[in-house]
């Protein structure tokens, strides 16, 4: 599985706060999302999230997302290792992703950029 980078989810509670700040920091603009009624601005490497608490509970538990060349490769490769594949793979606005539980307990977000055609 080919790992292309990562990105820190971070939960706020003021996004326009929180995306004036990762904003001025990164020099980048923020691209904004909506997903299942959460707010989402992704700025360099800072993925930032706002909404219902219940959606926010659930996101907290992600450590991280892992960008990686294709899903489904990391979805073999995770299950070759002992990883427990616990969502997705799915669509989502910018290609495909899964939530994997490693075996340590820690739980990641794969995502690909590998669209629909």
């Amino acid at each position: 599985m080919e790992i292309l980078g990562t990105t820190l989810r971070i939960c706020v509670d003021d996004l326009e706060a929180a995306v004036a700040f990762y904003e001025g920091l990164t020099g980048t603009p923020a691209l904004r999302f909506e997903r299942g009624g959460v707010s989402v601005a992704a700025i360099g490497c800072f993925l930032l999230m706002s909404g219902p608490a219940a959606e926010i509970d659930v996101l907290r538990k992600v450590s991280a997302t892992i960008a990686v060349k294709d899903v489904d490769e990391a979805h073999a490769a995770l299950t070759r290792v002992g990883a427990k594949v616990i969502a997705g793979p799915v669509p989502t606005p910018a290609g495909r992703n899964l939530i994997a539980l490693h075996p340590d307990g820690s739980v990641f977000e794969y995502v690909d950029r590998n669209l629909p055609a």
